[in-house]
């Protein structure tokens, strides 16, 4: 996918979730909208966010709840 399509996936999912009421949902935009500009290194970017000084599993990723 090119750049300005991943962006423009991001912008979209803000706009049109960004707005709900729920810290668990606003959870799930973030989550939607790393997947859409990180792509194929999704999981590589997730892995890299929840590790830190103590190993691997030092963070937590949590996907939220679509609403």
């Amino acid at each position: 996918m090119a750049t300005d399509k991943k962006i423009k996936k991001a912008l979209e999912i803000a706009v049109r979730y960004g707005g709900i009421d729920g810290s668990h949902h606003k959870t799930w935009v973030i989550d939607q909208m790393v997947r859409a500009l990180a792509g194929k290194d999704y999981r590589k970017i997730v892995r890299d966010a929840c590790d830190g000084e103590d190993g691997p599993d030092t963070y937590e990723w949590d996907e939220g709840i679509p609403p």
